[in-house]
């Protein structure tokens, strides 16, 4: 039986891909909103999962527990640790009725989103970080509207580090530029729900060449981080019509940084002769 949510979330990982989809579902829930898993009833989050409370039960004794509660006390030792509210206050905020409000709403949760992401990824970056310090080389991938973030974290850590590349597969080459992964690089792919063919398909190529997988994501059970070696998980609420990538752009530019701290001093080297190099060639208005 898990003793920690940490090691409940890392068996929930290792069996996802076998589970019936009605405990998908309540797994799912159970990464994604472990603060509501402690403090709302059973029967309250069978609803919000749409299945059965006793598919929940269920749940809980294959995952090792004898019942619902013994589960349920892992993600309450959590909260108890953690004290900000994060995703009841952002909910709070998308209330309907508040248009003349909806921009400062929307900095308000950008704000949490922050908070939130900055709250899940305390030791994680850290080890983010490491998995890519040890790869000869780093193939980043993000579509959509991913692509400003992948593209932000591959501009910064190029400044210090030359063998980093973006995957961007313009005019359909992905399937080309597929082939330079390999079982010494690194692959670092950002996507959140729905996620992208795309983003996908280079998890799964990943995978396949042995190459270290960093997932940049929503969702502990996302396609993509499923079988990562670290994930990321960046919150997106936003009372607009779209999701904020606020906290996914933050979560890039901590990444860089930690990389550049571990780096040390030849990482510093580099970026001083990046920024010369700039300036001197006119990069840069005078």
């Amino acid at each position: 039986m898990p003793e920690s949510f940490d090691q409940l979330a890392a068996s929930i990982r290792a069996c996802f891909a076998e589970l019936s989809p009605q405990f998908q579902a309540g797994a799912a829930f159970l990464l994604d909103h472990p603060d509501e898993v402690a403090v709302l009833s059973m029967r309250k989050i069978a609803e919000r999962v749409q299945v059965q409370p006793a598919s929940l039960v269920r749940l809980s004794q294959q995952l090792g527990f004898p019942g619902w509660n013994e589960l349920r006390d892992l993600c309450v030792a959590r909260v108890r640790t953690r004290p900000e509210p994060l995703t009841a206050r952002a909910r709070s905020l998308m209330a309907a009725g508040k248009k003349d409000t909806l921009a400062q709403d929307l900095l308000v949760a950008q704000q949490l989103n922050l908070e939130a992401t900055a709250t899940h990824n305390e030791r994680n970056v850290l080890q983010a970080a490491r998995v890519l310090r040890k790869a000869r080389h780093v193939h980043v991938a993000g579509f959509r509207s991913c692509y400003p973030v992948a593209f932000g974290f591959v501009y910064g850590y190029g400044l210090f580090r030359s063998s980093v590349s973006l995957l961007t597969g313009e005019a359909g080459t992905l399937e080309m530029q597929l082939r330079a992964i390999t079982r010494e690089s690194a692959t670092v792919v950002i996507s959140f729900a729905p996620y992208s063919v795309e983003a996908a398909r280079v998890a799964e190529v990943a995978l396949e060449k042995g190459s270290r997988l960093v997932a940049i994501t929503d969702s502990a059970v996302s396609p993509i981080a499923l079988n990562a070696d670290s994930v990321l998980i960046f919150s997106h609420e936003s009372p607009s019509f779209f999701p904020s990538l606020v906290a996914a752009t933050a979560l890039t530019e901590s990444l860089v940084a930690q990389l550049l701290a571990l780096e040390g001093a030849d990482a510093v080297e580099q970026l001083e002769m990046a920024e010369r190099a700039l300036h001197g060639k006119g990069a840069y208005v005078p």
